[in-house]
C-alpha cells in the first residue's frame, strides 16, 4: 500500500486499552480531556541547540519487501526521502511555498506555462552537477507508466512529458495542457523528489540525490543508514548519521524508545495510554503535532444505499463531530464537519450544516431507508479507527441509524476493506496543497478517490479554480469546491487528530510539519 495514502501504522488499540486499564491514569480512562492532559513537547526539544555530530536512531514500522528508494514509487521508503533528496519546491513551516532546488518560479498571464529558475552549484552525492535535465527527467519518470507513481494521476492531466523545456542548465520550462495557478504546489509532494537524469533503473538501490544525507546502506523492510553530506547546498547537517530500524509493532517500538535503544518513532501515532507512559518516562517525551491527520468514514457512492445523495446527507447530519472528537480523541483534535481541508489552510471555509438528527430521519424516509442499518468496518491498523467508529455509532442512534461496527484484520485492511466495503474507517495526512487534495481524493476517476464519487459540477469548479490567476477569486472557488464535497460527497470527515510522536529527551531541533521534520537542523544533546 502506498505511503501517499497511509504510511504503515501497526499500533494495536486493544493493547493500548489494556495498558490503560493497568495504569488507571491514562487519557482513555480518566475524566480529564486529552486536550488538557496531553503532554506538550518540551521547549528544549523543539528549540534547544543540539551538539554537532551523533547518530539519530529511528524506529519505523515494517514495510514491504519490495520497498524502494525511488521517491516516485508507491513503495518508496518514506523515512529516507527527506534525508536523501530535495524537491524543486517545498512547503515551509508556515504553510507557504518555499524554494528548494528551484530558487524562483513564474508563470505567464494565463497560468499555462511555468518557468523555474534552478539553483547553481548544487551537486548530487556522486559529485555530478544538478541541472535542468535532472528536473525534467524527474517529471518524465513520474509520468512514465512503468513507474506507476501515485503522483502521475495528479500530473499527467497537466504535463506532456515530451514538451518539457530546458533552454539552459538552470532553467526548466513546463507548458501545461490546461491552466493551473497552483501548479508549483503540486511539486511539493514527496513523490516529486529530484533524481539524476537516467537513474530510473538504479535509483531504488542507490538513493543518489542532492539531500543533506547520502546513503550508506539500505535493506527493503529492514535496517539502513545515511551519513551527513558535507557538500549540501544549505550546509552540512547537524547529525553525523541517521540509523533506521524496522521494528514489528507499536509496543516493541515504544519499548525500544523507553529503553533508550532508539531516539524517534517514525510513522507511529501513539495511542493515548502509551503516550502517557512515554511522557512520564525519564528517557522519552511526546511531540504533539496539531491536526496532523484527518480521519474519514468513506461511503462508497457506487454501492447502495450511498448511491442516493439524500442518504449520504442523512449520514452526515445524523452524527455530531464534536461528540466524536470528545469521545474518540478525548479532545485532542478538531471537529472536521465533513470538510477534508484543514482549518489551518488559507482556503478553508468554516461554514457547514449543523448536526440535525431530525432532518437526517426525514431524508432517510424520503429515500426509502427509514431505520437504516449499516455495517461499519474498522481495524487495529490505527488506534483511532475503532473509537471513531464507536463514537459515530453512538451519535447516529438519535437519527434512528443502526450501525454495527465490524473489526477486520489489520494486515489485509487496505487490500480487502478499503474501497471495497460500502462504509469503513480510514485516515489521511494533512499537508497536501488544496488542489492536490481535491484532485487526488475527490476528482472523478482518480485512483485514490476512495468514495468513487463523481460530480461534474465539482470537477468544473476545480478546473475553474486552477485557471484563476486572482488569488482571492481562486480561494473562493476552492471554497465552493469544499461546499460541494460537504453537501454531496461520500466522505464523512468527523475529525482532525493531533498526532502523538515519541522522541528521546536527547533530541533537539525537532520541528515537524507535513509529516516531515528538518533533517538539516535536528540533532541530539549529550549523545
Amino acid at each position: 500500500m502506498s505511503d501517499i495514502h497511509h504510511p504503515g501504522r501497526r499500533s494495536v488499540l486493544a493493547a493500548g486499552v489494556a495498558s490503560a486499564a493497568a495504569l488507571g491514569g491514562s487519557w482513555l480512562l480518566t475524566g480529564c480531556s486529552g486536550a488538557e492532559a496531553a503532554p506538550v513537547l518540551p521547549a528544549a526539544a523543539a528549540k534547544g541547540a543540539p551538539d554537532r555530530g551523533g547518530t539519530l536512531r529511528i524506529a519505523r514500522p515494517p514495510a514491504s519487501d519490495a520497498e524502494t528508494l525511488d521517491p516516485a514509487s508507491s513503495l518508496s521508503a518514506y523515512e529516507y526521502l527527506g534525508a536523501l533528496y530535495n524537491r524543486l519546491v517545498r512547503v515551509a513551516a508556515n504553510g507557504e511555498l518555499a524554494p528548494d532546488l528551484a530558487e524562483s518560479w513564474e508563470t505567464d498571464a494565463k497560468a499555462r506555462t511555468w518557468t523555474f529558475r534552478l539553483r547553481k552549484g548544487v551537486a548530487f552525492h556522486n559529485g555530478r552537477a544538478f541541472t535542468s535535465a535532472d528536473a525534467a527527467y524527474t517529471l518524465r519518470h513520474i509520468l512514465d507508466k512503468a513507474t506507476a507513481s501515485p503522483q502521475a494521476a495528479v500530473l499527467a492531466p497537466l504535463i506532456d512529458p515530451e514538451k518539457l523545456g530546458t533552454p539552459d542548465a538552470h532553467t526548466l520550462v513546463v507548458p501545461l495542457k490546461s491552466p493551473n495557478a497552483e501548479f508549483p504546489s503540486l511539486l511539493t509532494h514527496y513523490n516529486c523528489y529530484v533524481i539524476p537524469d537516467g537513474s530510473a533503473k538504479s535509483i531504488g538501490r542507490t538513493g543518489i540525490g542532492t539531500g543533506p544525507f547520502k546513503l550508506e546502506s539500505f535493506a527493503p523492510a529492514g535496517p539502513g543508514r545515511v551519513t551527513a553530506y558535507k557538500d549540501h547546498f544549505a550546509g552540512r547537517p547537524v547529525l553525523d548519521a541517521i540509523a533506521f530500524y524496522s521494528v514489528a509493532d507499536m509496543s516493541a517500538r515504544s519499548n525500544a524508545l523507553l529503553a533508550g535503544q532508539v531516539d524517534l518513532l517514525s510513522q507511529t501515532n501513539l495511542d493515548f495510554a502509551t503516550a502517557r507512559v512515554v511522557a512520564a518516562s525519564d528517557r522519552a517525551t511526546i511531540a504533539r503535532v496539531k491536526n496532523a491527520q484527518w480521519y474519514v468514514l468513506p461511503m462508497l457512492t457506487t454501492e447502495k444505499p450511498f448511491t442516493d445523495v439524500r442518504v449520504r446527507q442523512a449520514m452526515k447530519l445524523a452524527y455530531d463531530p464534536e461528540h466524536v472528537v470528545k469521545v474518540a480523541l478525548q479532545g485532542a483534535g478538531t471537529p472536521g464537519w465533513d470538510n477534508p481541508v484543514p482549518p489551518s489552510d488559507p482556503a478553508y471555509i468554516s461554514a457547514h450544516p449543523k448536526h440535525d438528527p431530525e432532518k437526517a430521519k426525514y431524508l432517510l424516509k424520503q429515500a426509502g431507508h427509514e431505520g437504516l442499518a449499516m455495517d461499519l468496518y474498522t481495524s487495529s491498523y490505527d488506534p483511532l479507527f475503532t473509537p471513531m467508529a464507536l463514537a459515530y455509532q453512538d451519535s447516529a442512534k438519535r437519527a434512528g441509524i443502526r450501525i454495527k461496527v465490524k473489526t477486520a484484520s489489520a494486515d489485509s485492511y487496505y487490500t480487502q476493506i478499503w474501497m471495497k466495503k460500502p462504509l469503513m474507517a480510514t485516515y489521511w495526512f494533512t499537508g497536501r496543497p488544496v488542489d492536490q487534495l481535491f484532485t487526488q481524493i475527490f476528482r472523478s476517476g482518480s485512483s485514490y478517490n476512495e468514495t468513487a464519487w463523481s460530480d461534474k459540477q465539482f470537477d468544473a469548479v476545480l478546473d475553474k479554480a486552477r485557471a484563476e490567476i486572482d488569488d482571492t477569486k481562486r480561494r473562493e472557488l476552492y471554497g465552493e469546491a469544499q461546499t460541494l464535497v460537504i453537501e454531496r460527497g461520500g466522505a464523512m470527515t468527523p475529525m482532525f487528530a493531533d498526532r502523538l510522536v515519541g522522541i528521546s529527551r536527547k533530541v533537539r531541533g525537532y520541528a515537524e510539519h507535513g509529516f516531515e521534520f528538518d533533517y538539516l537542523g535536528i540533532g541530539l544533546k549529550g549523545a
